[in-house]
């Protein structure tokens, strides 16, 4: 058995649906792609792939397997891209996991870019706030936002994002202008979010001449997501922190008011990361090289000192 070739024919199965597209997209007979499932579920004692007349389903053991044999294929061809030096034309699928608001409101308008530079990268899109994990997941790279916990991936930084504290104008019209963070432990209402791994909602932090204070205030609504945040704090609901940028049209409009300005908030950092073993992919590495121009339109950090 050709082991490698058994493991590109199950992959395109797998996506192609039917063993005749398949092996026509591998220019096989298709008595040779049966042939080579056949010995694959052989040599590894595991059904991976269950056909009746009509469809072709992959088992439970089948949907396990793909993710890692398409993964070990894709690195076999961009080895092959690299030593016939044709990496800059990186092909095929990438997939990367990304939060809402960043999805909806940075990557997916700046995509047809991409696309036009790379026309053969197919792009799976990842859009939530839940943590994930790279590896169980087959995820090339994520972009996650606060401080790195995980020291096992390769991080690289994309921006350093301001945090505003503010809330709709009719509640400040209704419980009026807080002076000071403890009054929103003693007298306001937060529209809060929490964590999807812990469940915890996250404390309001402020900071002014070297006193920093967190605090954890009474909660109307708390939600572990990005955009969802946002209708909450246009609704009305309470006082809460969000991008700047994210809500820089409705604070010029004065549908959203800052509260609290003469106090800061850290910034938020955000890395894109990916495990060691794809830092030689080459559609990892141009995305992670498009991601850093992009998100430079929202970089709160002061532009580098360049000396003469």
């Amino acid at each position: 058995m050709d082991h490698l070739l058994a493991l590109r024919v199950f992959v395109q199965i797998a996506d192609a649906g039917t063993f005749g597209k398949a092996a026509d997209q591998l220019s096989l007979p298709r008595s040779t792609a049966s042939k080579l499932i056949q010995d694959l579920e052989q040599h590894l004692g595991a059904k991976l792939i269950h056909r009746t007349t009509r469809t072709i389903t992959v088992t439970p053991e089948g949907a396990q397997y793909y993710e890692r044999a398409r993964r070990l294929i894709a690195d076999l061809d961009d080895m092959d891209a690299a030593a016939r030096q044709t990496r800059a034309q990186p092909r095929g699928r990438l997939r990367v996991d990304v939060g809402t608001i960043l999805a909806n409101r940075i990557l997916l308008p700046a995509l047809p870019q991409f696309h036009a530079a790379y026309p053969d990268i197919e792009l799976r899109l990842g859009v939530s706030d839940r943590p994930t994990d790279l590896v169980s997941e087959a995820i090339d790279c994520v972009i996650r936002g606060g401080p790195l916990a995980d020291t096992t991936l390769i991080a690289r930084k994309l921006c350093d994002m301001e945090f505003v504290t503010c809330c709709h104008a009719s509640y400040i019209a209704a419980h009026g202008m807080p002076s000071h963070p403890n009054e929103l432990e003693e007298k306001h209402r937060v529209a809060g979010y929490f964590s999807s791994l812990t469940g915890k909602v996250f404390p309001l932090r402020f900071a002014r001449d070297g006193e920093h204070i967190e605090i954890n205030a009474n909660v109307a609504v708390a939600v572990n997501d990005s955009t969802a945040h946002l209708t909450a704090l246009t609704a009305g609901l309470g006082i809460g922190q969000t991008f700047g940028w994210f809500v820089r049209d409705q604070l010029a409009s004065g549908e959203l008011v800052r509260v609290l300005e003469d106090w800061q908030q850290p910034p938020h950092p955000l890395h894109i990361m990916y495990p060691p073993n794809r830092h030689l992919n080459a559609k990892v590495r141009v995305f992670v090289d498009w991601a850093v121009q992009l998100f430079a339109a929202v970089d709160t950090r002061p532009p580098p000192t360049v000396s003469i």
